[in-house]
């Protein structure tokens, strides 16, 4: 065979290699589809204290594990421990005032007795200065005078009687009912709880991420002040929308993590999500925003799996860790034979990359 001969098979058998291999990459990409725009996310709780105030000491190191309910760092408690110390003492001055009002309400029903009294007796007068009246007995004016003290006395008694419905909606319902008592026991409550927050606990468990907080620093409420990675582990692929037509939630994975080389792990498709940032407008006023192109065949959109690895490595993944996700479809028989293969060779390859 002439050299001629050989080079023009090589090329024949390089033409039929890549034929083959383009066939095989489009169907592969079809019926199991392949992506290394995988990465690991675990949730991330930025701990932010409910009070603020200096940083009297930090309880934890960084990267250190902490369990729930665990102290992070604390805050100097002698503000809220005055705070607290104001709250009971105006709790005593509500009780006192609520004393001296029952005081006054004892006097306020003394006072509706004795006008009561007194409007009684005038009436008895009045009625028998009518009889004399009749009778010539005495003068109009006499009877005028004895009429306008029975009239006095009953404003007085209405007069008392409204003095004791003030009283008596002023100091509410005595004990635990009173309204200035509520208060003071609220704020007492509030000024407790205050205190309590100086204590910054650890809602979940996790680890303390780039920890930067010092003791002196201070702490502003609602501010974060440092980081906590959780232990959940959300594994998320990023693949074209074509290649995501034959793959249902549920159905088998493969991962491979690139800081665990040549170890393949079981995982289930959990989700996809219903959207991708380009398709969100915003009602700003904005005209819109038309992407431009000079590309024939314009760039795939990708859209966004969540996975549920079976059995995850220990330990965990950092977040934002790498991977390689190899679906295995159920509508693609060979999918588990072929897609397996695929993921094993690239296990292996990320011992070199």
């Amino acid at each position: 065979m002439s050299p001629d001969q050989r080079f023009a098979r090589w090329v024949r058998a390089a033409v039929v290699a890549f034929c083959v291999l383009f066939v095989y990459f489009v169907l592969a990409d079809t019926y199991m589809p392949m992506t290394p725009e995988a990465r690991v996310l675990r949730p991330v709780v930025q701990v932010a204290p409910e009070v603020g105030g200096r940083v009297q000491a930090v309880a934890v190191e960084n990267n250190q594990r902490v369990e729930q309910g665990d102290v992070l760092f604390g805050i100097d408690r002698d503000p809220y421990e005055l705070a607290l110390h104001k709250a009971r003492l105006a709790r005593e001055a509500a009780r006192r005032d609520n004393a001296l009002i029952e005081a006054d309400l004892a006097e306020a029903r003394a006072n509706l007795e004795s006008a009561q009294s007194t409007a009684e007796e005038l009436t008895s007068e009045r009625k028998r200065a009518e009889s004399l009246l009749e009778r010539h007995g005495i003068s109009r004016q006499e009877f005028d005078r004895i009429a306008a003290d029975e009239r006095e006395a009953r404003a007085s008694v209405k007069a008392a009687q409204a003095r004791i419905r003030y009283l008596t909606v002023q100091l509410g319902d005595r004990g635990a009912g009173n309204l200035q008592l509520r208060q003071a026991d609220n704020a007492i409550e509030q000024a407790e709880l205050d205190l309590s927050r100086t204590l910054v606990r650890a809602e979940r468990g996790g680890v303390v991420s780039n920890l930067q907080l010092r003791e002196g620093d201070y702490a502003t409420r609602g501010q974060p002040a440092l980081a906590l990675v959780g232990e959940q582990l959300d594994l998320v692929a990023d693949l074209r929308e074509k290649s995501l037509r034959h793959v249902r939630e549920g159905e088998p994975a493969r991962v491979v993590f690139d800081a665990l080389p040549g170890k393949v792990f079981k995982a289930r498709v959990a989700s996809r999500d219903a959207g991708v940032k380009a398709g969100q407008l915003a009602a700003d006023g904005s005209l819109a925003d038309m992407p431009a192109t000079d590309r024939w065949v314009r760039d795939a959109q990708r859209v966004r799996l969540h996975l549920e690895v079976e059995d995850p490595p220990e330990p965990l993944p950092v977040s934002g860790a790498r991977a390689t996700v190899q679906l295995l479809p159920e509508a693609n028989p060979l999918a588990g034979l072929l897609g397996g293969l695929q993921i094993r060779l690239m296990s292996w390859l990320h011992h070199v990359y």
